[in-house]
């Protein structure tokens, strides 16, 4: 819980890892994900670092895998089957939910052999490769263009067989005609698209004015198209004309619609000749492509079963060669000076791992770190909290505002009952809260295939899956506030009998038929018994004055509970001035702020409380307004007509004013005042807020934590104190802070406002809809029912628990990220990414096989 509270601990390390050793030195820290590299080389250009060669190196090699992939992928046999996947290493600091088994040392980063081994082995594939499919491709066109050319054969044999001689041509084809040219029958024949066969027809037609004969026949088999792979059934077409300029004319337009043409012999023996010689060819080119088919698939199989450990070992290469690209090489230039940071109790880990590199590379020189203080690095330290399943979903509430400061208080640990309460405040109602209550237990109980849950290709269902113990939360606090108000889909539950009783009344039969409404009156003995056990007494659903006594009870609460909460995120503030040893900022910022919230806010609470207890049922009719004592209190006035609480209430009121009012000029320029004295009497000292720290540019996720922290880049002014821009930063403070406490009070009535309308909505569509079901009678009224039930349960999960939840959610994420965490919480630091194998490894698991999944 501590962990949580504040983020862990973290020190800056200087790591000497000898020359030898230092690439199994950074692959141990790899596995194990301990340790954030800072760039000591900032200055210095990519590719002029030590190790850019290698970086390129491994570059090459994933281009080539990509070949490979691409060559796998497109294959045309089937799907091969993913091998199992490789153990993930063991868990960082960061955040994770569980723990993984220990790496496997088969995949490992490799040394320099093993690399070598990989580059040769991987180039001599894609080179075969690259031949083998090639050649296969060429084979697969001949066939398809061998197929098809018997198949013309085949399929317009029976077609010459029935052409006739044609007859002499008459006076007015004469001029169509060549004079003097050879009008013998000739043939045009090849396949065409069957999608081009309309257009293809027409524009012949039009293009020969008639003057051809075009036949189309379906092929017997379906052939693939080289260039897309798509199985097609190819239209053979023959085409029958006389004249050379007709022919030319024929031959363009197949050329302009990419058919196929081929060789048409006239005689009857000539094409049988060609049939048989295509026959054999085609046997021949069958045999061969089979068992160019059968190496491929070896060739396949080989890269189906190392490329996947050859890319996360590659990929591991070229991350460690990245870490040490941010080195400094020593004087010597005999080992690397690295700096990094490391969570404390996380120190004998790194040392172990620098030992175990040592020891794989069988170096007589041991790597070592040095623990330098904070005060040497220009920025704060990342921030790290290590989470699990339950805690995660609130950390990225609190995150998605900012990233805690390093060692500032964290929110999260106090929203994971704030925030499903503040929800269910909103959203309260026995029924609804049960349904989302189960469908977060049916999430929860999903994990036992948390990797199938994490890694579904839905990103909208993977972030509602890492909020199921949020959701079961919002759902027990919704069942909770539903008892309160006595509300399960809008009908009241009468678990214990009411307190009120009409028999007392004395009222007779005929009172009760003709009146539309009657009166309870608490004075007549026996009406009133005493306060419902627990929550609203079911009475009220029956009362006309129903929704204006709702309305009451919920505006006064919302206004007590959002009160304490900003009053308790005030106190809060005391942990984070008291951790950095700002006691001037106690007495002088938070007691302020305190005494004008306590003195305001805090009297309208106890005036809402004390009218509670000190008025009952019997004297309802006589209590006073607290809004017109509260405004009263600011005039300095006494109403005649509105009587006071207490006795004493007008001096109380007039103090609390004075004090509130007093407390703002102390809250303007008392701290400013006090660093003004302090850097006269102390000279150039200046304080963390005077100048805070230089952003680090050397931290490999510093920019990241600029932006994360909305701005962090400030300047640094060494040795010199600007008083302005204090008073400016702290009037800015005390105005936000004082207008803030009207403006986030007044926020909280959101909790009234969407409760009274979740109540109301959940009562129109009971009124509107399922009432109506229970009109009927018989069999068709069974009918009805179910359809109207029907109807009913989809609108309930649709609008009052998908919609309505999703505003109550939206609304309690304002309420904590404005109203809340504004009071103590900066979120302008940024998390700690230690270099981990972790990335490599994860997607392994989804990459390649969703590939070659069938």
């Amino acid at each position: 819980m501590g962990a949580l509270f504040r983020s862990e601990e973290l020190c800056l390390v200087q790591l000497f890892l000898q020359s030898g050793s230092a690439y199994n030195c950074v692959s141990e820290l790899g596995e194990l994900g301990l340790v954030e590299f800072r760039d000591l080389n900032p200055h210095v250009n990519v590719f002029q670092r030590k190790f850019v060669s290698e970086v390129r190196r491994c570059e090459e090699m994933e281009k080539t895998f990509l070949f490979l992939e691409q060559e796998i992928s497109r294959s045309l046999l089937p799907p091969f089957i993913y091998p199992p996947p490789v153990p993930s290493p063991a868990p960082s600091p960061a955040p994770s939910p569980a723990p993984s088994p220990v790496p496997s040392p088969a995949l490992s980063a490799p040394q320099p052999r093993e690399l070598l081994a990989i580059e040769e082995e991987s180039e001599r594939l894609a080179r075969e490769l690259r031949e083998v499919s090639g050649n296969w491709d060429s084979l697969r066109s001949q066939l398809t263009q061998l197929s098809q050319y018997r198949g013309v054969l085949i399929r317009t044999h029976p077609l010459t067989m029935s052409q006739v001689p044609p007859p002499p041509p008459s006076l007015e084809t004469s001029s169509v005609l060549d004079r003097g040219q050879d009008i013998r029958l000739s043939f045009v024949a090849g396949v065409i698209h069957p999608w081009k066969v309309l257009a293809f027809e027409r524009l012949l037609w039009r293009a020969c004015c008639g003057y051809i004969i075009v036949d189309f026949q379906e092929m017997e088999e379906r052939l693939k198209i080289p260039e897309t792979g798509e199985m097609v059934q190819w239209m053979v077409f023959l085409i029958s004309f006389w004249g050379e300029t007709i022919g030319q004319k024929v031959k363009k337009i197949c050329d302009c619609f990419h058919t196929h043409t081929f060789d048409y012999p006239e005689s009857t023996a000539e094409r049988e000749e060609i049939l048989k010689g295509l026959q054999s060819r085609i046997m021949d080119i069958t045999m061969v492509l089979s068992q160019t088919e059968t190496y491929l698939h070896q060739l396949l199989s080989r890269c189906v079963s190392v490329l996947p450990q050859w890319k996360v070992r590659v990929e591991k290469c070229k991350a460690v060669h990245t870490i040490l690209n941010l080195c400094s090489p020593s004087v010597t230039d005999k080992c690397l000076i690295a700096e990094a940071w490391c969570p404390v109790n996380k120190l004998l880990l790194l040392q172990s791992a620098l030992i175990e590199g040592t020891r794989r590379n069988a170096s007589g020189v041991d790597s070592f770190y040095n623990r330098l203080p904070l005060s040497s690095s220009s920025s704060s330290p990342p921030t790290l909290f290590t989470t699990n399943s339950f805690t995660a979903g609130f950390q990225s509430i609190v995150d998605a505002y900012g990233v805690a400061q390093y060692r500032e208080v964290n929110p999260a640990i106090y929203t994971t009952v704030t925030f499903p309460f503040l929800f269910a405040v909103m959203f309260g109602d026995v029924g609804h809260g049960l349904l989302m209550t189960m469908v977060a237990l049916w999430m929860i109980l999903q994990d036992t295939d948390h990797t199938k849950n994490t890694h579904h290709g839905n990103e909208m269902w993977r972030m509602v899956y890492g909020g199921r113990y949020l959701i079961l939360l919002m759902g027990l606090f919704s069942v909770y506030t539903g008892a309160v108000y006595n509300d399960c889909f809008s009908r009241a539950l009468s678990i214990f009998p009411s307190a009120w009783h009409i028999q007392p009344m004395n009222w007779s039969d005929e009172t009760l038929r003709e009146s539309q409404y009657l009166s309870l009156d608490p004075n007549i003995t026996g009406v009133f018994q005493g306060p419902y056990p627990f929550g609203i007494d079911p009475v009220w659903h029956l009362a006309n004055n129903h929704l204006e006594f709702l309305n009451s009870y919920k505006m006064k609460m919302s206004v007590i509970i959002g009160v304490l909460h900003m009053t308790f995120g005030v106190c809060l503030s005391y942990f984070n001035y008291s951790h950095s040893g700002q006691w001037s900022s106690v007495l002088l910022v938070l007691v302020p702020e305190l005494v004008f919230m306590l003195s305001l806010f805090g009297y309208l609470v106890f005036l809402i409380l004390y009218k509670w207890l000190a008025y009952g049922p019997q004297e309802s009719d006589r209590a006073p307004s607290i809004l017109i004592h509260f405004i009263s209190m600011f005039l300095f006035t006494d109403n005649k007509d509105n009587p006071p609480l207490y006795a004493g209430q007008m001096v109380v009121q007039r103090v609390l004013v004075v004090m509130a009012l007093a407390s703002v000029p102390v809250l303007l320029l008392g701290k400013p005042l006090y660093l003004c004295y302090h850097h006269r009497r102390g000279g150039n000292h200046t304080t963390e807020e005077e100048s805070p720290p230089v952003v680090d540019t050397s931290s490999i996720n510093s920019l990241l934590g600029d932006l994360e922290g909305g701005g962090r880049r400030q300047q640094q002014e060494e040795g010199e104190f600007d008083a302005v821009e204090v008073f400016l930063h702290q009037a800015i403070h005390t105005t936000e802070y004082c207008l803030g406490c009207v403006s986030n009070t007044a926020s909280y009535l959101r909790l009234w406002a969407l409760s009274l309308a979740h109540a109301q909505l959940s009562e129109v569509l009971w009124v509107m809809v399922m009432r109506i079901s229970l009109s009927w009678q018989g069999m068709l009224g069974s009918v009805v029912l179910a359809v109207i039930f029907s109807f009913f349960a989809t609108l309930t999960v649709s609008v009052l628990l998908v919609m309505e939840g999703l505003s109550a959610f939206l609304h309690a994420l304002r309420l904590h990220w404005v109203e809340f965490q504004n009071k103590f919480y900066s979120g302008t630091g940024y998390k700690l990414s230690p270099f981990s194998f972790s990335p490599i490894v994860n997607p392994l698991q989804t990459g390649l096989s969703s590939q070659l999944a069938p």
